[in-house]
C-alpha cells in the first residue's frame, strides 16, 4: 500500500498513526503543496491523505482510511465510539490551536513546501483560510495563554488513560500540531500522552520544528 500525505496536515497524521499502531508496512509519499493534478487524478479533487490500496484503487478521507487498515489485522483498535468530552474537548481548542500552528507550518522545513513555489501556494492557501498569518503570531502571547487554559482541563481526563482508541485519532493530531509552537507548557500528563502516543503510533512530534 501507497499513503500519499502532507507531512504538516493533522488529517494525515491519522492516516499515517494506524499503520503505525499496526505495525504494517506502507509506503508513504509527500504531495507537494500547489500540486492540484496528482489528487485530483486519484479521487477527483485536491485532497489528503489518499490510500492506493493492493489492488490499486484509490481511497481519500482519513478515518475511512483508518477503518480499512484497522480491518486488516486483529485486534480492531478504532472499533468504539469517539469519546463525546474529548471530542468537545478538542472542538473547543480546535481555532485557538490552528491558529498558533498554522503560521509556523507555513514556515517550518515540511517535504511539501520544499521548493519555494510550493512554500507560496501553502502560504496563499492558509490566508485565505486564517487571514493576516504575521498577525496571528503577533497574538501568540494571548493564544498560548489560551490553550494552556484548555490543557488544563485536560489533565485529569489523560491521567489514566493507557489503551488506544478510536478517539486518540481525534486528539492527537490536534496536540501534535501544537508541539510546533514554541512555549507551549504541557502538563505531565499531556505530555506523557504526546509520547506514548506518538512512540505507539511512530508519528514524530513537532518539537525539532517549533518556533
Amino acid at each position: 500500500m501507497k499513503l500519499f500525505i502532507y507531512e504538516h496536515c493533522p488529517f494525515c497524521v491519522r492516516a499515517r498513526m494506524i499503520f503505525g499502531l499496526k505495525n504494517l508496512p506502507v509506503e508513504q509519499s509527500v504531495i507537494m503543496e500547489g500540486d492540484i493534478d496528482t489528487p485530483t487524478r486519484m479521487v477527483g479533487r485536491k485532497v489528503v491523505p489518499i490510500l492506493q490500496k493492493e489492488d490499486g484503487s484509490f481511497m481519500p478521507e482519513s478515518m475511512d482510511i483508518v477503518h480499512y487498515v484497522d480491518s486488516k489485522q486483529a485486534p480492531l483498535i478504532a472499533d468504539k465510539p469517539v469519546d463525546a468530552e474529548i471530542e468537545a474537548w478538542c472542538k473547543s481548542v480546535s481555532s485557538a490551536v490552528f491558529n498558533l500552528a498554522v503560521p509556523r507550518f507555513t514556515k517550518a522545513d515540511f517535504k511539501e513546501l520544499s521548493t519555494p513555489e510550493a512554500r507560496h501556494a501553502y502560504t496563499l492557501r492558509e490566508e485565505k483560510a486564517f487571514g493576516d498569518l504575521d498577525a496571528l503570531l503577533a497574538k501568540t502571547p494571548e493564544l498560548i495563554t489560551e490553550v494552556e487554559q484548555k490543557l488544563e482541563t485536560l489533565e485529569p481526563r489523560l491521567a489514566n488513560v493507557s489503551a488506544i482508541s478510536t478517539t486518540d485519532f481525534i486528539l492527537f493530531p490536534i496536540l501534535l500540531s501544537l508541539t510546533i509552537v514554541k512555549g507551549v507548557q504541557f502538563g505531565p500528563h499531556v505530555r506523557a500522552y504526546l509520547e506514548r502516543v506518538s512512540n505507539a503510533s511512530k508519528v514524530d512530534l513537532l518539537t525539532d520544528k517549533a518556533r
